[in-house]
């Protein structure tokens, strides 16, 4: 291993095991540790929503980081610290906590995109100062914070303002990545005039009344990036694409750049998956038959050998896929398959589909609630999982599912066709749908049924599929190739 020259804090909504809302989730919890292993000492902070468990994650509180003062421009509220490490690793995970802002059992949300949003500009504001206080407090400078997506866009800015000319920080660099760039943080102004100093508050962007959290990030990091060079050139250049922060990134200039995301072989390895009922391999794929047969069991639908198991994993919103998945199923339903929809949307979309499932009982299940054990189960246990966001940065959904043996349909959105080789003759590890529309989805599900019911075929396809190197080795290696120019 490469000497541990440089510190990194990688700051985050969401991270898996603890909480996950989308890849970002996945992300947090195998990146930090890639970087590890090409010589940066990492440590990731999140809040400690009310939803994450602290006996079933062993957090214990830090006695020298409880009543951390938070000062805001009204108000001083107290933080305290919960930690634990990051599972499979040493790693330092801290957890923000706040009885007033972080009791309840919402997150932060985006007001753009509905939801749970009553108070969450306030809430991010206390955890954005108290990750700046947190880290005096706790005496461990960074030579970098990394910034994760909408929710961390604020410490970008606290850092190149009102902790600046702080001797604790004055060296600090700042990265900002963008996984999900439709979501943005657009919050009206009030709360932040309200709680925060004129210089960090005139420096917000603005539109109007509003303020953008992710483009606040962008304009103040040392370094922009987002997880695929292709889908990095497309939203630089398409304001659709981009959701109207293409200029933000073309104001970037070399500072943007575009990393393939890798995925942690250790904790996604069929051959060693503590939360799959029977472990496989490339020597032994035929006992993946065993984790559909329990896959099956569980959401109480008939086993078939013969019959293909198709599943849906996703947080719906309108660029999830909630309504190609909602306008599909009809067709989907048609075909000799069983389907099972791993994931929530609104109260309406889950309604829907559950009244379906219910008037289908032999062919579909719907499964709303999310834990990592059904999460594994479910990629170990699917012969093809259909990836239908709009648009997808990258993802690792589908890295998930090919070194599982589970065959991946995905739309042509962003940079998730980097990951997936398109099967052509021979060759290939699944499936690319270009139009994005119920015909498209179910015309690409007909041809991997096809290849499903020739049995030599199919069994050629997961194992070209389990032999792919998908880790993170790579990409990390780049990140690595950044971080140290960025820091000279």
């Amino acid at each position: 291993m490469a000497r541990r020259n440089f510190k990194v804090l990688y700051v985050s909504g969401e991270g898996s095991p603890f909480v996950r809302v989308s890849s970002l989730a996945d992300y947090m919890a195998s990146f930090p540790q890639a970087l590890e292993e090409e010589g940066f000492e990492a440590r990731i902070m999140m809040p400690k929503y009310g939803i994450i468990n602290d006996r079933k994650f062993r957090l214990h509180d830090v006695l020298r980081l409880s009543d951390i003062e938070v000062p805001l421009k009204d108000k001083t509220d107290m933080l305290h610290i919960k930690v634990t490490a990051l599972p499979s690793s040493k790693i330092q995970t801290y957890f923000l906590y706040n009885e007033k802002y972080f009791k309840r059992t919402g997150l932060f949300t985006d007001t753009t995109l509905g939801g749970d949003h009553k108070g969450s500009a306030e809430r991010l504001i206390f955890f954005s100062v108290g990750v700046m206080e947190t880290l005096v407090r706790l005496g461990w400078q960074p030579d970098i914070i990394h910034c994760h997506d909408w929710h961390a866009g604020l410490v970008a800015l606290l850092a190149k303002t009102r902790y600046a000319k702080h001797d604790f920080f004055k060296k600090v660099k700042i990265v900002q990545t963008i996984h999900n760039v439709y979501r943005q943080g657009i919050f009206q102004s009030k709360a932040f005039q309200k709680h925060l100093d004129a210089e960090v508050f005139d420096a917000l962007e603005k539109d109007g009344d509003t303020v953008n959290l992710l483009a606040t990030g962008i304009k103040h990091a040392d370094l922009v990036t987002t997880t695929s060079d292709r889908y990095a050139r497309q939203i630089a250049a398409d304001p659709e694409l981009s959701f109207g922060m293409d200029k933000a990134l073309q104001a970037c200039g070399d500072r943007f750049h575009g990393i393939l995301n890798g995925m942690d072989t250790r904790q996604w390895n069929p051959s060693a998956d503590k939360l799959i009922k029977k472990r496989y391999s490339v020597e032994q794929p035929e006992l993946k038959l065993e984790d559909k047969k329990v896959l099956l069991e569980e959401v109480g639908l008939p086993f078939s050998e013969e019959t293909p198991v198709v599943g849906v994993i996703a947080s719906f919103d309108a660029y999830q896929g909630a309504e190609l998945v909602g306008e599909s199923l009809a067709k989907l339903l048609e075909l000799d398959i069983q389907l099972i929809v791993f994931g929530s949307g609104d109260k309406e979309f889950d309604q829907a589909l559950k009244e379906v499932a219910e008037e289908n009982p032999e062919k579909m299940a719907f499964r709303p609630e999310f834990t990592d054990a059904f999460y594994h189960q479910m990629i170990a246990g699917l012969d093809i999982l259909l990836m239908t966001s709009r648009i997808e940065a990258c993802g690792m959904m589908q890295m998930f599912a090919q070194n599982y043996g589970t065959v991946p349909i995905a739309y042509a959105g962003g940079g998730i066709v980097d990951t997936i080789e398109e099967v052509c003759g021979d060759k290939g590890t699944g499936f690319i749908f270009t139009d994005y529309t119920p015909d498209a989805l179910t015309s690409k599900l007909q041809e991997a049924l096809a290849l499903f019911a020739d049995k030599e075929r199919w069994s050629a396809l997961m194992l070209e599929c389990m032999g792919r190197d998908l880790s993170w080795s790579a990409s990390a290696g780049q990140y690595a190739e950044l971080y140290r120019n960025l820091l000279g």
